[in-house]
């Protein structure tokens, strides 16, 4: 994505290290860790703040209401409070979505199709996205009308995803 981001700045005549400088943050998992990557963000008057997710560009909004913020997610950005509405986003934050959210269910379709005889399936969840509900109850209506068990499992940590990886085995 930071490539894609990047090769779109130069279409436009924006090229890093030339006539743009761009301050990056990595929260490197730790979802807790936003708000305060956003406010340092803020503090060094950014002219915009670009963010990828969704936990990401909830941390930017909830840091200034000046400074433009361009997001990109998966979810539908009026249904997490992003944006008042997708026709007029309203203050300082505008973006796309890919309403991803959607696909959870399909995917599980998907697995499905592909291995006719399983009936139970897990899925994966990262638990400090503060909105991954969603996602979940998506995945678990498919299961049920599709009549299959579905196990939600949350990893964030090494420690979390090894536990998960066990559970699984079993």
């Amino acid at each position: 994505m930071l490539d894609a981001f990047r090769e779109g700045l130069k279409q436009i005549g924006f090229v890093e290290g030339q006539n743009v400088a761009i301050e990056y943050r990595w929260a490197n998992g730790q979802n807790d860790r936003l708000p305060a990557l956003a406010a340092d963000l803020v503090r060094r008057r950014v002219a915009v703040i670009a963010t990828f997710g969704t936990t990401a560009p909830l941390a930017a909004k909830a840091a200034t209401t000046t400074i433009p913020i361009v997001f990109s997610t998966a979810f539908d950005p009026v249904q997490i409070g992003l944006v008042a509405s997708l026709n007029r986003p309203g203050g300082n934050i505008t973006g796309i979505s890919s309403m991803a959210v959607e696909l959870s269910g399909r995917l599980l379709q998907l697995m499905h199709e592909l291995v006719p005889g399983a009936t139970r399936f897990a899925t994966l969840f990262n638990p400090t996205n503060p909105v991954i509900q969603i996602f979940i109850a998506e995945a678990q209506a498919a299961a049920r009308s599709l009549g299959l068990q579905h196990l939600v499992l949350n990893a964030s940590t090494k420690s979390d995803f090894e536990l998960a990886f066990a559970t699984l085995v079993q």
